[in-house]
């Protein structure tokens, strides 16, 4: 398969393993009747460590990802910030600038910003899962390019055209009126679209057939097939029919005659007219629409524009932002009534929006998790959920005006959990944030919920035959004292269990041999930490 090559690519290819962890910091004063555990979050700060956050509680659970990253149209100056550990990178990007449209390399530094971005999000799908990407045409190619390296080319799903714009623009001589957006896999085998709403309209019931509205499908389809060539002939009048000339019958011989003899053949007013198959309206809400190609059905920039309007009673707010129902049609087409859905650019926050109006509507409980590194992260972004959350005075929605409900939890990023700042005593995380992210790198698992220790010997984690142990307090004292080193008769008690056993702790009392003798496999912290964090994703 074809890659692509840029500039810094070397450097960036494996940077996804070696970011921080930095555990999520819930802020109670921004946050919006918080839950304790499973609730939506906002999170404030960079998306690169946000992600990586994410992954000892997401990673393989986020059904639908949406994401809207810089167009990189040359006007955005946008500025590449990623800390990545390499001279001659920190050189090539000087003063971390703006990247406009005079930046030759402008491409090159987008990629690298994408790269370890899009790594990230493909460890937090769920196995059926999928992501959507908005774009244009600065770099849809070179997007399309490293999706399919990361994501792999089969799975591609489809690219959507957004009809974004119908008012002309003037100062340009082709009037830029669409955009894509990207759909990816992790699986195409295992993902398919939710099935569209019917227009009911279209059936009608002109037979007074009992079994309620229908419409009249051609029973011809392409191609030429031999059993399914044949003379079809209209018991009443005697008429008979053949496929069009490169055709043939939608249905072998035998189920037209089932189909006849079940009253759901037709043959027009006169009884002279080529035959059609009555599907009843009852059937194609069970089985649903399928979804086309070009989206001109869920509102315009301009659209989105008013919608933030209304919502905050003046404009100006928000440069870019995407009107709710086109997340509402990706969020609904893609998602059950309890996924998780995220979006790393939330911008405006429109896909929260989405997903309550969504659960308002159908009784869903789809929860939302949004990462936003601007300032306006509380202010417009969370600020717009508050507002829809508990209504809006004067909506025109009766649902948004009384208010969706729901809450979220409001989040920041802490002091990255490495060597060094434990070693020091500097950064020392809460030991349920260090399990989680040591369960994790460790195993892959990821576990919502709170990990505590269940018993004096650090277990707190069990799954299959195998059982995970933590020795460790948030305390620098404490962690150069005994009581943090593991010890023989701790070992015979765990081994006495009869399960597998991993544990973490700052020292043992024995070799590892004596240890693997009892099914103990030992982990030493903080330096496991390190190389499991560089190495565990």
């Amino acid at each position: 398969m074809p890659t692509l090559e840029f500039k810094g690519k070397q450097h960036v290819y494996a940077h996804h393993l070696t970011v921080p962890y930095r555990p999520l910091i819930p802020d109670d004063g921004k946050s919006l009747h918080p839950a304790e555990a499973d609730d939506n979050l906002i999170i404030h700060g960079d998306n690169l460590h946000a992600l990586k956050a994410l992954l000892p509680r997401y990673a393989g659970k986020i059904k639908c990802i949406y994401i809207d990253p810089p167009y990189n149209t040359g006007n955005e100056g946008w500025v590449y910030n990623d800390n990545v550990n390499s001279t001659l990178m920190q050189q090539w990007l000087k003063d971390n600038g703006p990247v406009d449209g005079e930046d030759l390399e402008r491409h090159d530094k987008w990629l690298c910003m994408m790269w370890p971005r899009l790594h990230l999000l493909r460890e937090l799908l769920a196995d059926d899962g999928v992501i959507f990407i908005s774009i244009d045409d600065n770099e849809q190619h070179h997007l399309r390019m490293v999706m399919d390296e990361i994501f792999g080319e089969e799975n591609l799903v489809t690219t959507i055209i957004w009809h974004h714009r119908k008012s002309s623009q003037n100062d340009i001589d082709v009037s830029l009126s669409h955009n894509y957006i990207l759909c990816y896999a992790i699986s195409r085998k295992l993902f398919s679209f939710r099935a569209g709403e019917v227009d009911a309209s279209k059936f009608s019931n002109r037979d007074d057939d009992p079994r309620g509205p229908w419409i009249a499908d051609p029973m011809d389809a392409p191609n030429i097939r031999e059993n399914l060539t044949y003379k079809i002939t209209n018991p009443a009048t005697g008429t008979t029919h053949w496929p069009p000339e490169g055709r043939c019958w939608r249905f072998s011989k035998e189920r037209f005659e089932e189909a006849l003899n079940d009253n759901r053949i037709i043959f027009g007013k006169r009884g002279h007219s080529k035959p059609q198959y009555k599907r009843f309206l009852s059937e194609a809400e069970e089985r649903g629409t399928n979804i086309f190609t070009i989206w001109s059905d869920v509102g315009t920039a301009t659209d989105a524009t008013r919608e933030l309007k209304r919502l905050f009673g003046r404009g100006e707010l928000f440069p870019t932002p995407k009107p709710t129902n086109l997340l509402s049609k990706i969020v609904k087409t893609s998602t059950g009534k309890d996924d998780i859905i995220l979006d790393s650019f939330a911008g405006s926050g429109a896909t929260a929006h989405a997903v309550l109006a969504l659960n308002k509507e159908d009784g869903g409980n789809r929860k939302f998790i949004l990462v936003e590194c601007e300032d306006y992260a509380d202010t417009i972004t969370a600020e717009r959920i508050r507002r829809v959350i508990n209504g809006v005075h004067g909506a025109r929605d009766q649902a948004l005006r009384e208010g969706l409900g729901g809450s979220f939890t409001y989040c920041t990023l802490g002091n990255p959990i490495d060597v060094e700042g434990m070693l020091t005593g500097e950064s020392l995380p809460e030991y349920s944030q260090l399990a989680a992210y040591l369960l994790y790198t460790a195993s892959g698992l990821s576990t919502s919920g709170k990990l505590d220790p269940q018993n004096d010997d650090g277990l707190f984690y069990r799954n299959g035959n195998t059982d995970y142990y933590l020795l460790y307090q948030p305390e620098i004292h404490w962690l150069r004292s005994n009581a943090a080193v593991l010890t023989e008769q701790q070992a015979r008690r765990i081994h006495a269990i009869g399960r597998k056993a991993v544990m973490f702790a700052a020292d043992k009392f024995m070799s590892q041999r004596f240890l693997s003798d009892l099914g103990i496999t030992f982990c030493q912290i903080p330096y496991e930490l390190h190389r499991n964090g560089s190495g565990g994703v």
